[in-house]
C-alpha cells in the first residue's frame, strides 16, 4: 500500500474511532436516562446512605435506563464521596450529567410541614414524622427528656406548648433536635412584646395561656368567634378560685376521646386533669391549641358569665349564665335533648 493512503487510512480510522468514542461519552453524559411514568418522582437519600444505597435505589425505583452509564458519570464526578441526604425531585428525561450534579449538590425541594391541633405527644411526633426524616420515637425521646425540655424553659408536660399548628417549610432531612429548635424560633416570633404584655395582664404565664386556650378550643371547637366569650368565662372562675369543671379536661384524663357525654362516674377520676376535682389549669394544654384559641384567651371578652352549657339545638353555640340556679335549667334542656336524641356516652 502507498505510504501515502497507509497513513490517511490510520488518521482516518482514529478519526472515526475518536469520533465514536466522543459519541460514547457524550450519550453517557448527555443522553436522557431517566424515564419517569409522571413528570417527576420525589428520591430520598436517607442519613448514612452511601453511594451504593442510592445506586441500587435508582435501579430498584426504575428511575434510571441505563445504570452502567450513570455509574460511569458519577464516578467520574466523584459523586461516591458526595452523598448528601435529602429529598431530591428528579425530573423525566433528565441525563446522567443533570441527576448527578443534582445529587451531589445536595440541593433539595423543602416540603410543606402541616403541624395540627393534636391532643397527644404521641399524634404530634406522628404527625410530624409524616414529613421529615426523623422518627415519631426520635421526636418522643427528646419531649419526654426533662433536662432537654428544661433547655428552652419547659418540662416534659409544658413542652407541648411549644408547638404552634400552622404550615411550616422544611427540609426533608430533618432531625428531631432540628425540628425542636426550628419550633422554639417560631414559638419565640410568636410570643411578641405585645403577646407576652397581655399574658402577665392576666397573671398568667405564656404557657399557662397556651393550656386555657386548649380548653377554650375544647369547648368550643366549631366555632371560633365564640372562644374569647369562653376564655373570659374561664378567666372568670379562675379568678374567684372556682374549679373550671372542664368536660374536655376528664376526656383527657381518661384518654377515651370518643366519649360524648360525661357522666358523674367519670367525675371521680384521680387525675391532675380531672378539673372538677383539682382547682386551678391542669398542668398543660389538653391538645395543641390553635393560634386563634390563643388570643382568644389573651383577648378574652369580659362579662361576669361562670357557668355555660351546650344548646340544646345542637347548633354548637352554648347557653351563658352568671347565676348556678340559670345554668341548671339550661343543662336541663340540654340533658333532655341528649336522652331524646338516645346519646348516653
Amino acid at each position: 500500500m502507498n505510504p501515502k493512503k497507509f497513513i490517511l487510512t490510520i488518521i482516518i480510522l482514529g478519526a472515526l474511532i475518536g469520533a465514536y468514542m466522543a459519541l460514547d461519552y457524550y450519550q453517557r453524559i448527555f443522553s436522557p436516562n431517566v424515564e419517569l411514568k409522571d413528570s417527576s418522582i420525589e428520591f430520598f437519600v436517607r442519613s448514612g446512605d452511601d453511594y451504593t444505597a442510592v445506586y441500587k435505589a435508582l435501579i430498584s425505583q426504575n428511575i434510571i435506563q441505563d445504570s452502567s452509564s450513570f455509574d460511569w458519570v458519577a464516578q467520574r464526578k466523584k459523586y461516591p464521596e458526595l452523598v448528601k441526604a435529602g429529598r431530591y425531585l428528579i425530573l423525566d428525561g433528565m441525563n446522567n450529567n443533570q441527576l448527578v450534579n443534582l445529587l451531589r449538590s445536595g440541593e433539595q425541594n423543602s416540603i410543606r410541614l402541616i403541624l395540627r391541633s393534636v391532643r397527644t405527644k404521641t399524634e404530634l411526633a406522628a404527625n410530624v414524622a409524616k414529613y421529615i426524616e426523623a422518627d415519631s420515637l426520635s421526636v418522643i425521646s427528646l419531649l419526654d427528656d426533662n433536662a432537654f425540655c428544661a433547655q428552652y424553659g419547659f418540662n416534659t408536660t409544658t413542652i407541648f406548648s411549644l408547638f404552634l399548628p400552622n404550615t411550616y417549610e422544611f427540609y426533608w432531612n430533618t432531625t428531631a433536635e432540628e425540628f425542636i429548635v426550628r419550633m422554639a424560633r417560631e414559638y419565640k416570633r410568636f410570643w411578641n412584646e405585645d403577646r407576652v404584655v397581655k399574658a402577665r395582664s392576666l397573671n398568667l404565664s405564656q404557657s399557662e395561656v397556651s393550656t386555657l386556650a386548649s380548653i377554650v378550643q375544647s369547648e368550643q371547637a366549631a366555632k371560633k368567634d365564640e372562644r374569647a366569650v369562653v376564655a373570659g368565662l374561664y378567666l372568670n372562675r379562675l379568678r374567684k378560685g372556682m374549679r373550671l369543671e372542664s368536660d374536655p379536661t376528664l376526656i383527657h384524663a381518661i384518654g377515651d376521646f370518643t366519649i360524648k357525654r360525661v357522666l358523674n362516674i367519670h367525675k371521680e377520676i384521680n387525675s391532675p386533669y380531672n378539673t372538677y376535682r383539682n382547682a386551678g389549669l391542669p398542668p398543660g394544654p389538653i391538645l395543641l391549641p390553635e393560634i386563634e384559641s390563643i388570643d382568644a384567651v389573651l383577648n378574652a371578652s369580659k362579662h361576669n358569665y361562670l357557668f355555660m352549657c351546650a344548646k340544646e339545638d345542637f347548633s354548637g353555640y352554648h347557653n351563658f349564665s352568671e347565676s348556678y340556679r340559670e345554668h341548671v335549667n339550661n343543662a336541663k334542656r340540654y340533658q333532655r335533648e341528649l336522652n331524646k336524641r338516645k346519646i348516653y356516652k
